[in-house]
């Protein structure tokens, strides 16, 4: 997310709630985890379960001093920790962890507490270990607490490779990528009129890794006005980086909309979809498309898009397997983008951990006219509501990575285009599909492309076989009548099996 978009979320949260009311919630969680005691992971959960049975304190900034929730975002991204002020730096650990600042939109305050020896220690805020830039520093002795932490890796040339800041936001990479999208704990009613709701981290308890154990913990406690809950989060870095997540909720109300595993993104244009687009570069975007395999082991790909109206589509499940939002775009002339280079920018695969039940991928798609905001939205949402008074756990990996770590051993969607069809309302499609098996001869001649648009008709459908290239060209034409919908479904079949995964597409008017 943008940092400014992350900023609209956190400034929701923000209230002018009394002092006194502000350390009511932290005189109950030092009641079950006090500093210098032992500390285990049940404690959090402890913390939560006892939270729940309060009504929630919102969130306040009114200690931030003047003109720091005002920053503009250079002046802001100006102060870090300077290296007295790292965690474990020197330690040799193998991470190294920066307390973040409060300040521009980051002005919620978050309390951060070390775990050594299996002991608490708190993390106090002291001005002296920051370099303040241009900014003015604060008065001494006050204490402002954190908006966050960055986690870095690596013993001789260190990188950063998490980011936890604002709401239950965070964001990870793969070894040689940029930061891109961002993924949330919890997500509460999005895209509802009625308002979403917006979950919060209120402190989280960092246990110093073991020395080259390559794994850094970390747990947080989650409030909202409708929930607790307790989150531990495993990091583990490298070619492929993984983030094990694991949640006990405490329902404070009926959760009858709830999202877990949930990533946000941008995608602004493609050759997918230009709507309003005028610019030299001939794509923007950091995530091409949702990809699911489904609970009956049926892998799905959607091309995203920055659509004219808001648009939510559902893809109902029984225990899915993953899914996840990923970038198939590598190649940096599909972007000419040297600043922002939309082609290191991480994909985010879910693979639920036990069994999940029936539900659905949601994704949303928002229409933005700035390539800034993060208009893209996929989640896994229950059937089941969570009932008020109840307590739940849910748990998966999470995969920043260059692609799934699971991969079909079939032919993949690997670029979609759209534009004018030949006649009146039709609209052209031409989709790519490259895989391995697609160079042989005699699979070539076998196969077909079973295409359908509901509602709709298909014409002129062709396809274009590039064994050197391993790529098998579907073009095709869809007629939507007088409609303004029209979903469509492409696979490639070879004697009655499929031999790519199977392509999705919502045209809208």
């Amino acid at each position: 997310m943008s940092a400014a978009a992350t900023g609209l979320v956190a400034q929701r949260l923000v209230s002018g709630t009394p002092a006194h009311a502000q350390s009511s919630w932290a005189s109950l969680v030092q009641s079950v985890i006090t500093e210098g005691q032992r500390f285990e992971a049940s404690l959090v959960v402890e913390a939560a379960r006892m939270l729940s049975r309060r009504p929630m304190v919102p969130l306040t900034a009114t200690d931030l001093p003047e003109g720091y929730a005002t920053l503009p975002y250079d002046q802001y991204v100006g102060i870090r920790a300077q290296p007295g002020g790292l965690i474990w730096a020197g330690e040799n650990r193998g991470f190294t962890i920066e307390p973040m600042h409060r300040g521009y939109v980051f002005s919620a305050p978050v309390s951060l507490f070390a775990v050594e020896d299996d002991v608490v220690r708190r993390v106090a805020f002291d001005r002296g270990k920051f370099d303040y830039g241009r900014v003015t520093p604060p008065p001494a002795g006050v204490d402002l607490q954190f908006s966050g932490f960055r986690v870095a890796t690596g013993l001789e040339r260190p990188f950063e490779v998490a980011i936890f800041q604002g709401a239950t936001f965070f964001r990870s990479l793969a070894r040689g990528q940029n930061f891109g999208a961002l993924a949330r704990a919890l997500i509460l009613r999005p895209g509802e009129t009625r308002g979403e709701e917006i979950p919060f981290f209120r402190a989280y308890w960092i246990e110093r890794p073991s020395p080259a154990s390559g794994v850094l913990i970390i747990h947080g406690l989650l409030d909202s006005e409708s929930v607790t809950g307790a989150v531990r989060m495993t990091l583990r870095p490298g070619d492929l980086t993984f983030i094990d997540v694991e949640m006990t909720l405490f329902a404070r109300a009926n959760l009858d909309h709830v999202g877990f595993g949930c990533t946000m993104g941008t995608f602004f244009a493609g050759p997918q979809s230009r709507r309003t687009f005028d610019d030299v570069r001939p794509s923007i975007h950091e995530l091409s498309g949702v990809q699911m395999q489904s609970g009956t082991g049926e892998w799905i790909y959607r091309p995203l898009s920055n659509p004219n109206n808001l648009q939510v589509s559902s893809f109902q499940d029984s225990n899915p397997r993953g899914f996840g939002l990923v970038q198939r775009e590598r190649d940096p002339n599909a972007f000419i983008d040297d600043d922002q280079r939309f082609e290191l920018r991480p994909s985010v695969w879910m693979e639920p951990l036990g069994e999940w039940g029936q539900g659905s991928v949601q994704l949303i798609e928002i229409p933005t006219d700035s390539e800034l905001n993060d208009n893209i939205i996929a989640y896994w949402r229950p059937r089941q509501p969570i009932a008020a008074g109840s307590e739940t756990t849910v748990a998966y990996r999470q995969a920043w990575c260059w692609q799934p770590p699971d991969r079909p051993a079939l032919a993949l969607a690997t670029r979609s285009r759209q534009g004018r069809g030949s006649q009146g309302r039709r609209r052209r499609f031409i989709v790519d599909f490259t895989g391995e098996r697609l160079n042989d001869a005699g699979l070539i001649a076998a196969t077909r492309a079973v295409v359908t648009a509901t509602p709709g008709a298909v014409h002129n459908l062709r396809l274009w076989p590039f064994p050197e290239r391993r790529t098998m060209r579907v073009a095709f034409e869809v007629d939507p009548g007088n409609e303004n919908l029209s979903e469509l479904r492409l696979v490639l079949d070879a004697g009655g099996q499929a031999v790519s995964e199977t392509w999705l597409n919502r045209w809208t008017w």
